[in-house]
């Protein structure tokens, strides 16, 4: 039993989630003692997963609600660290200390730096945009928490080989693949600007600007083109990477090239919102709003997008839960970034209404043989990946959620 006093002043604690389910000593802050109850449960579902699963990864979603370990790849065996969220098990278990102060959950998090160490050595699975959810959640954490050299200097090294994914002179970050792939050469994605942050810490903690150079440059490039008119978002945008001249937008994920991926839009407020934290940008900002306000108007009844917002109350489609998760962080983001006035208001409310009805609907409290944090969540719809499933991701940020509501002055690993 641990009051959280390292990273701010905490308002409550929780028992030993050894104990009955979300036991609560002390005051409960502005969250609910639902919310706060939520978190204990799941960091039971935490435990038992650190039990299970060690220093492996599980799988991208669920099957049948429950995690499989990450399937061998090439060489690689089983549970290996490789694919583009293996950093969200470890940004859980960072989450989990941060909640607890529990030591037990602070030696499961720092057990996976020398994982992403080797792995950014050995460059596995490096070619992707997707370095600063692999690096930010697992190494930037672990620095920022207990200053790892290790996980520094691997880091450092993730956000080098990010730079080398810039295209001149369009200025963006190449998504996927090899960077002589014609069918990807020019195109980026939305959750690219969750992978920024990277940058700029690199530039913070090295004193080299660059870094976080190419992040403006390239945050400013989704605010022109992947960010649409009419306030929705493209999933993917193409520029020539000759000339740098936007070219076209276009989906993967979602429901066709000129509908709204709901997960997509998440990304939009959060990535937005992060960015104008790191930049004063108020364009930036500005766009993060826009995002968050189409979000908020295409929710069905319970708050919970379907898995693209074309899709409201009474369609057959399934929901995504992990698009709700983000949108939380990224309003609760919004709502710090605004201040106390009542737009900012505004967005938290309309968090704690997601958030309350992930905790009510869609945790799997009521799924005792699943070991996610949440269920009905959808990866990938068009090529039927996860569909109606528990993700890495969507558990990570229901528990960053959870986190945001319950300790108000959490320091965020973004």
């Amino acid at each position: 039993m641990t009051a959280i006093d390292g990273l701010g002043a905490r308002a409550w604690q929780i028992r030993d989630v050894g104990g009955p389910p979300g036991e609560l000593l002390g005051r409960v802050g502005p969250s609910s003692e639902a919310e706060a109850k939520a978190a204990a449960r799941a960091l039971r579902t935490v435990d038992a997963n650190i039990s299970a699963f060690g220093r492996l990864y599980p799988d991208d979603t669920t099957a049948g609600n429950i995690y499989p370990l990450r399937p061998a790849a090439g060489d690689l065996p089983e549970g290996s660290n490789v694919g583009w969220t293996t950093g969200f098990w470890p940004g859980v278990l960072w989450l989990a200390h941060d909640l607890t102060g529990e030591e037990r959950y602070l030696a499961a998090a720092s057990s996976h730096v020398d994982s992403f160490a080797r792995r950014v050595e050995n460059r596995i699975g490096l070619d992707t945009h997707d370095l600063g959810f692999l690096y930010t959640l697992s190494c930037v954490a672990a620095w920022q928490r207990t200053g790892d050299e290790t996980a520094k200097q691997a880091a450092l090294a993730a956000a080098d080989h990010l730079m080398t994914r810039v295209l001149e002179p369009a200025g963006i970050i190449q998504a996927w693949g090899d960077l002589q792939d014609p069918s990807q050469r020019g195109r980026t994605i939305i959750d690219s600007l969750m992978n920024t942050p990277l940058l700029f810490w690199a530039s913070r903690i090295s004193g080299d600007p660059r870094y976080a150079q190419v992040a403006r440059r390239h945050a400013a490039q989704l605010r022109d083109h992947i960010l649409r008119p009419d306030d929705t978002t493209f999933h993917t945008f193409y520029w020539d990477p000759a000339t740098g001249e936007p070219l076209r937008g276009a989906t993967e994920q979602g429901s066709a090239d000129d509908s709204c991926w709901a997960r997509g839009q998440a990304w939009g407020i959060y990535g937005f919102a992060l960015n104008h934290r790191h930049t004063g940008d108020g364009s930036l900002l500005r766009a993060a709003m826009r995002c968050a306000d189409y979000f908020l108007a295409h929710l069905p009844a319970d708050r919970v997008a379907y898995w693209d917002l074309v899709y409201t109350d009474g369609s057959d489609q399934e929901r995504d839960s992990s698009a709700a998760a983000i949108a939380a962080c990224g309003l609760i983001e919004l709502a710090e970034q605004l201040g106390g006035d009542a737009r900012g208001a505004g967005y938290r409310a309309a968090a704690r209404r997601i958030l309350d009805s992930l905790v009510t609907n869609y945790s799997a409290t009521g799924h005792p043989q699943s070991n996610a944090l949440i269920l009905h969540g959808v990866y990938d719809k068009p090529k039927a990946a996860g569909v109606d499933e528990g993700c890495l991701w969507g558990d990570y940020f229901y528990l960053e959620a959870l986190t945001r509501a319950v300790s108000p002055n959490w320091i965020s690993h973004w």
